[in-house]
């Protein structure tokens, strides 16, 4: 049973993860300030550094609605009292459940960039795991490392795809 204090560290939980994402999104130009040169110059180079194609910003933010939707859903079968204590602790392990996904594909988005130098979106949905990554050219040897790396980090066998994407 979900008591007031898991409810309310799950309700600041999820409005830290969107903050964050809004903080992350943010134009960079908001963020310097116009006194400083030197953080112009270190913002324009990571910003050409970051440079991700529509496509991918594009899944990701249809990615992040659809959590925020299922996440709104599942806060209110918490939150009304007409929910029975099975379905509030069903809602409580999907809400966790999506909070942990978000972190792994964090975590191997980070990994692909470090070990391929490549920009990637991933989206995992139960044992299905779908890799898009900003390439011009599409390597069946690549995508296969690619693959064997995001296997080495779950214990059970995964359906993994890569698709490439200028």
């Amino acid at each position: 049973m979900i008591n007031k204090r898991s409810l309310w560290f799950l309700t600041l939980f999820s409005l830290i993860l969107v903050l964050s994402v809004y903080y992350v999104t943010m134009p960079s130009e908001l963020l310097i300030d116009t006194d400083d040169i030197k953080n112009k110059t270190e913002t324009v180079s990571t910003k050409e550094e970051t440079n991700e194609s529509a496509e991918l910003v594009a899944l990701r933010v249809e990615s992040e609605e659809k959590m925020l939707d299922e996440i709104t859903e599942l806060k209110t079968v918490l939150t009304d009292s007409k929910s029975t204590t099975k379905q509030k602790n069903e809602a409580f392990e999907k809400m966790q459940n999506l909070n942990r996904n978000k972190g792994l594909e964090e975590n191997i988005e980070n990994k692909i960039k470090k070990e391929f130098s490549l920009n990637t979106f991933v989206n995992i949905e139960e044992t299905k795991i779908s890799v898009t990554v900003q390439s011009n050219k599409h390597d069946v040897k690549l995508a296969n490392q690619i693959m064997r790396s995001i296997q080495k980090e779950f214990e059970k066998p995964m359906s993994i795809s890569v698709k490439f994407q200028k």
